[in-house]
């Protein structure tokens, strides 16, 4: 069972079937926000249910960390925060993302910061994010959050935006 996590900010906590309009509204479908995301903005509200559901189905496996960021107040998330995949020696990667009508409000540092936390507390190790080079504002976020740059490669953004990018690594260590 995922916890729900709780910021000075931020509720942290599953999708929701009903938060699929809201997610599809707020960055799903946007192509600034799916910029350097390895997807496509999503065409319809239905495109996005299709991955809701698949997200919901997920929740009953033990690797599934995947959580909706709702500022304190309100009721419908601004983003997400997730764990994408996992390296061969079972080290968590990181992803986000966020509808830019929220960029800017440190609203990701403190839900990296809050995840980084609960991953490290469930006995991870180390975590590993990255960052396409160009995305600034993702890759200071990062740092702020503490994570050091490892390397940059040239590779294929993914299957589906085969453009090559530079991808920056950053990883971090769990505090002695």
């Amino acid at each position: 069972m995922m916890r729900t996590i709780e910021t000075q900010r931020l509720l942290l906590r599953e999708v929701r079937e009903s938060d699929t309009q809201t997610i599809f509204e707020r960055w799903a479908n946007d192509p600034e926000v799916t910029r350097y995301m390895t997807w496509n903005p999503h065409r319809s509200a239905e495109h996005t249910r299709m991955i809701v559901d698949y997200w919901l189905s997920e929740y009953g496996k033990d690797t599934t960390y995947r959580w909706v960021i709702v500022p304190k107040g309100e009721d419908k998330p601004v983003g997400m925060i997730d764990v994408v995949s996992y390296d061969d020696d079972g080290t968590p990667a990181i992803g986000y993302c966020e509808g830019k009508a929220y960029w800017g409000r440190g609203y990701m540092t403190e839900a990296l910061n809050a995840v980084t936390a609960l991953l490290f507390g469930e006995g991870f190790r180390e975590l590993k994010i990255s960052a396409v080079d160009e995305n600034k504002a993702s890759n200071r976020v990062i740092q702020k959050a503490g994570f050091t740059y490892e390397k940059s490669e040239s590779i294929p953004m993914s299957l589906a935006k085969p453009d090559i990018v530079t991808l920056n690594t950053y990883r971090l260590k769990k505090p002695q």
